[in-house]
């Protein structure tokens, strides 16, 4: 892959922004470079614009380098980082599986790029043959989730690396919720596939969607043009120094994904047994996709009750389908009596 000749030409010539704590490292006693209030330490300084500290600990929790680590706020960041570095606006195409996360789509656009969508087939696979015939010479990204939203289920490893290892562009693996089907990532492998980006986040697994931490990795020269093109101090310093925190707290993560993996069983055979439920989807993933009858009165019933699911009845092969979060036991029984009503 020549990544040169995926990079537009304007942000090949671009020159970045420079901003203060990018020409300095080490240690300072007094900082009169940035124009910051010298008061209300310290809250009053600019944060690291690279997270430094916060890739290293990244990097030993993943088991990767720190120079092939994008942090983003959420994953949002990188992947409109992905379009504005990688697709010319008006010329370029991206290709994706359908259905899929909508953001891919609200991302191109935002930034006037073509989608083309492959189908997955009944069972919610995917076949990389379909989606490399599906590209031609304007396309730049192809993207695909997995464990996917909003069917749940992981994609086939051995296609995705026959994708990966095929396209000449840039596969971007959207791993939002890989942990809750352990050993399935394909991040152990990222250093075999310069052209592979893989998506990560703390929101799920680890509690943290509130603190808006995303992850991108890649190898290193993708990582620069990310760095290149991103606003200088996209992540602050309160994110920075409460992941630096909970992530310390690896072993309370593990015993909520083991805890929401077993809820997830107990919600799907519940869920299987009540009849106005046509079918569970089987899941990877921190929700379940549900087919039922009449989904949208269902859906309506329950916000009426104050449980908020998600109907996905008008998203392509979803028809009369809610997506279900598995919550905490107490939340599930919850939704499991409200359910029990209808009856």
């Amino acid at each position: 892959m020549d990544l040169q000749q995926l990079i537009r030409k304007n942000i090949q010539a671009l020159k970045p922004y420079s901003s203060a704590r990018d020409e300095y490292t080490g240690e300072a006693m007094v900082f009169l470079d940035a124009n910051e209030n010298p008061f209300n330490a310290p809250y009053n300084r600019y944060p690291d614009p690279l997270q430094r500290e916060l890739k290293v600990a990244i990097s030993k929790q993943k088991s990767c380098e720190a120079d092939q680590i994008f942090l983003g706020n959420g994953s949002d960041e990188p992947i409109d980082l992905l379009f504005r570095a990688f697709c010319e606006p008006g010329k370029d195409n991206i290709v994706t599986i359908d259905p899929t996360y909508g953001m891919y789509q609200v991302a191109a656009d935002i930034n006037n790029i073509e989608v083309r969508k492959v189908k997955l087939n009944d069972n919610y696979g995917f076949s990389a043959e379909a989606l490399l015939e599906t590209t031609d010479k304007y396309t730049k990204l192809i993207f695909v989730c997995s464990p996917n939203n909003p069917t749940g289920n992981l994609l086939d490893n051995n296609e995705l690396i026959k994708l990966i290892q095929t396209f000449e562009g840039l596969v971007i693996l959207d791993e939002a919720y890989i942990d809750f089907a352990p050993g399935a990532s394909l991040l152990p492998k990222l250093s075999h596939y310069e052209n592979l980006v893989i998506l990560q986040t703390f929101s799920k697994a680890w509690g943290m969607a509130g603190i808006r931490l995303g992850m991108a990795f890649a190898n290193p020269e993708i990582i620069r043009v990310f760095n290149k093109i991103k606003y200088p101090y996209n992540i602050n310093m309160l994110t920075q120094q409460k992941a630096l925190e909970l992530i310390e707290q690896e072993a309370d993560k593990n015993q909520w994904v083991e805890l929401l993996i077993q809820e997830r069983k107990a919600l799907e055979e519940k869920l299987s047994k009540l009849p106005f439920v046509v079918k569970v989807f089987p899941s990877d993933a921190n929700f379940l996709l549900v087919k039922m009858y009449d989904a949208r009165g269902i859906y309506d019933f329950l916000v009426e009750n104050g449980i908020i699911v998600r109907d996905r009845s008008k998203v392509v092969l979803c028809d009369d389908s809610l997506r279900i979060t598995v919550g905490s036991p107490e939340e599930n029984q919850i939704l499991l009596d409200k359910l029990n009503e209808l009856l």
